[in-house]
């Protein structure tokens, strides 16, 4: 038994030694792991934004230039894969990094030769390589055994070949096979060709000698050499190798990613990933991107432009352009002016109509006023210069009037109108301290071209605004700012189709058509045009950053011919891709009423107050009446009763036979606009000399319609004739005298209207005085 137990010590004790060396050795190999840790890519802020099919849109490099496309193996050509395997590294997936057949194949030629002949290296080695660069030398050999040994113990074979594809060198700047496909073929590497799979697997090889772009011949010569080694392989058959190698090297023009700049630059950040996707259509971002670039030289020097598009369905941004070109210094080309506050001017009073609609204030056809008016020191005027007088809510909408807009929003209340807007997701920025006030709604406070295109998103998604979408994981964030029937009545006006009163009997299944808005701030430093079609929103501005005026652009004549030139482009675009116009109900809460002017309420039109009968849209078959302006004079209203007797003449209520009869009259501002036969006097019967009516002690005051206090009164620069104005006299009684400055003028009776000529400029006192003694008086200011 003695001897037969040494030789068992002896083997137990060589077996505890080689399990110790074992354990030792795995110890000093993980100390060496800890010591000197693999060295992973950190994050080095290299970028590229996407657009929504992957194309690349911009790009920020590293901080050695070089910028990279990073994909995993799935989205890689199956052809490359192979091709790259087969030429490279054959048994990548079954050795542990090393080859030890190619490494021994290696280590001969080079001690042989006295110099590294051949490295033997595998695709795991070469990454090592990439990951820590050594000189070619034994011990820069050994150095990338070890990190390779260390590959392959922390990462998977997946992880090992998806560190190549992103980090393989393809010449000059380039880093990946994904940013070379892109690069030197113009598209995805998913979608590569035989040929163009075998070209871009041998390219690491020698990337800078092989270059397509420089030595095609060298390329080609190098594709032909990996796509003889995979027939002799057996990975493609030889048919589809031979009609790879007739294929000649046909390269795209070499260009590096540099669509929607503004975008990228907005949505870059250290938080960023590598790939930043947005929802941008890369090829009608290239088409806009052209066509605003041959609107460079229709703009006045200093000048940029913004264009948005986005889908009305999804909110998703097809176009982004926030400047006309990012290099173009002189424009402020750097500025993005889709983000950027500017004054919206008239951009924002499709809103405001279709508040009021919802508010029961009006319906499509309701009288308002575009007349003279003053609020304190704030006098808006049209962008004519004119007024005309009578005119519905439709109309002043189509026609942009401001006073008529002004007038509506002094009964529905600034502070409400933009706590509406800023609900809704347009917030409007006004100075530190400021209030809401009248001059919103003609672009007194600052708004985002973004924010607007969100807005307008009401017209097209049943009265719900929506914020843009940059990126497809960003949310449908939107909110109710509109009814639906408020919505498509609005564009209804907007896109300018048939009113009800020569469409009664409308389908209720509508195409939409392009309903639009310009928009021109004070100044004319801005100018917009916002447009709602049938699949797209389209915003634009036009102006200089640095808000200096350009006078003589306004969004009529500047940035509506640019909107509709995109929408005529989008149009065509669907067209050619077979996309119909989507169709769209018309809300059950829209209907049509027969009104009739002046008092906007429904009646027949053989009844002698019904002075213009309109047909309207309506919502819940409300019409509201007439709405007055705020300045109404006294005692002036819509409606009088008077007494008349059987020859028709208005008598006193106490005559015999004495009849009350309602009368409809215009609202007293309008008076100068009016026909004769409309005025006030002209309506009211004759008065019966016999049995007069007596005069209320609540008749309507002597006042005069015109002009105002405080109007600047200036003669048009195209006429070398003196300033003349038409003034009249409303309330009081019988004959009225005039005086300027205290000199007589003349007499007139009733409200007929008064001529004045002014020869001269200074400040004027113009007085009324009437039969009964009353007096009216105003002042305003006569310039050269």
């Amino acid at each position: 038994m003695p001897s037969l137990v040494r030789p068992h010590s002896r083997a137990g004790r060589l077996l505890r030694g080689i399990v110790v060396g074992c354990l030792l050795a795995m110890g000093l190999l993980w100390l060496a792991d800890r010591i000197w840790p693999l060295p992973m890519p950190a994050d080095d802020l290299a970028r590229v934004v996407l657009a929504e099919d992957g194309t690349p849109l911009w790009r920020f490099a590293d901080a050695d230039g070089v910028w990279r496309y990073p994909i995993s193996p799935d989205e890689v050509s199956p052809l490359y894969l192979q091709a790259l395997l087969t030429y490279e590294d054959r048994w990548f997936y079954r050795h542990p990094g090393v080859n030890p057949l190619a490494l021994v194949r290696a280590a001969w030629l080079n001690l042989s030769g006295g110099r590294v002949v051949s490295g033997g290296s595998t695709l795991s080695m070469q990454v090592a390589r990439l990951l820590d660069p050594h000189e070619r030398t034994l011990l820069g050999k050994s150095r990338q055994l070890w990190r390779t040994l260390q590959l392959e113990w922390h990462l998977s074979k997946r992880e090992i070949l998806q560190l190549y594809l992103n980090r393989a060198p393809f010449g000059g700047t380039l880093q990946g096979v994904a940013a070379a496909s892109w690069a030197y073929l113009g598209k995805s590497p998913k979608h590569l060709t035989p040929a163009e799979a075998a070209m871009l697997a041998v390219l690491p090889q020698a990337p800078s000698r092989l270059r397509p772009d420089r030595h095609p011949q060298r390329a080609q010569a190098a594709r032909d050499k990996v796509l003889q080694r995979l027939v002799e392989y057996q990975v493609w058959p030889a048919q589809q190798v031979d009609e790879a190698r007739e294929e000649p090297l046909l390269l795209a023009p070499r260009q590096e990613p540099a669509l929607a700049p503004l975008l990228a630059r907005r949505l870059n950040s250290a938080n960023s990933p590598p790939l930043i996707r947005t929802t941008v259509d890369a090829s009608l971002q290239r088409r806009l991107e052209d066509l605003l670039l041959g609107w460079r030289a229709r703009l006045p020097e200093r000048t940029s432009a913004a264009i948005l598009v986005v889908d009305s369905q999804t909110m998703a941004v097809r176009a982004y352009l926030g400047s006309i070109d990012l290099a173009d210094e002189r424009r402020f080309g750097h500025v993005d002016m889709v983000h950027a506050l500017r004054s919206p001017g008239s951009t924002l009073k499709p809103f405001l109509y279709g508040m009021a609609l919802d508010d029961g204030l009006i319906h499509s056809e309701s009288l308002l006023q575009d007349v003279p008016r003053r609020y304190g020191d704030y006098r808006p005027g049209n962008f004519s210069m004119g007024f005309s007088g009578p005119v519905s809510a439709s109309s002043a909408l189509a026609l942009s009037l401001n006073l008529p807009a002004v007038q509506l929003l002094e009964a529905y209340g600034p502070k409400r109108f933009a706590a509406q807007l800023r609900m809704g997701g347009m917030p409007q920025i006004l100075p530190p301290l400021a209030e809401p006030n009248l001059s919103l709604i003609l672009g007194g406070a600052g708004s985002r071209l973004e924010d607007l295109v969100g807005g307008y998103a009401a017209l097209a998604r049943a009265g719900n605004s929506a914020r843009i979408r940059l990126q497809p994981q960003d949310p449908l964030l939107e909110r109710r700012l509109l009814s639906p029937g408020a919505a498509w009545i609005i564009r209804r006006i907007l896109s300018g189709q048939a009113r009800p009163d020569r469409d009664l009997h409308a389908e209720l299944v509508q195409r939409p058509q392009l309903a639009w808005k310009t928009g021109t701030s004070y100044g004319f430093r801005d100018a917009w045009a916002v447009g709602v079609g049938p699949r797209y929103l389209i915003g634009v501005w036009i102006g200089r950053p640095d808000g200096t005026p350009v006078p003589g652009q306004f969004g009529l004549a500047s940035a509506a011919p640019l909107m509709l030139q995109v929408h005529d482009l989008l149009s065509n675009r669907d067209s050619q891709r077979g996309i119909s116009a989507p169709v769209e109900q018309v809300p059950a809460s829209v209907g049509v009423a027969a009104i009739c002017w002046p008092l906007g309420q429904p009646m027949n039109r053989q009844d002698p107050n019904c002075r213009r009968q309109r047909f309207a849209w309506t919502l819940d078959n409300t019409t509201p009446p007439t709405l007055q302006a705020a300045d109404q004079p006294l005692g002036l209203s819509l409606r009088e009763t008077v007494w008349v007797n059987d020859q028709g003449l208005r008598v006193d209520a106490s005559c015999a036979g004495a009849k009350a009869q309602d009368i409809a009259l215009w609202p007293a501002p309008l008076e100068p606009w009016l026909a004769r036969v409309e005025r006030r006097a002209a309506r009211l019967p004759l008065v019966d000399p016999a049995c007069p009516p007596q005069v209320p002690a609540s008749a309507p005051p002597l006042s005069i319609v015109g002009v105002r206090p405080g109007d600047n009164l200036r003669r048009p620069a195209t006429s070398s004739e003196p300033l003349q104005l038409h003034v009249s006299a409303l309330g009081g009684a019988g004959l009225r005298w005039w005086f300027v400055n205290g000199q007589p003028l003349g007499e007139t009776r009733g409200q007929d209207s008064m001529l004045l000529r002014f020869e001269q400029a200074g400040r004027i006192e113009l007085s009324a005085l009437d039969e009964s003694g009353e007096t009216a008086r105003v002042e305003f200011q006569v310039s050269e």
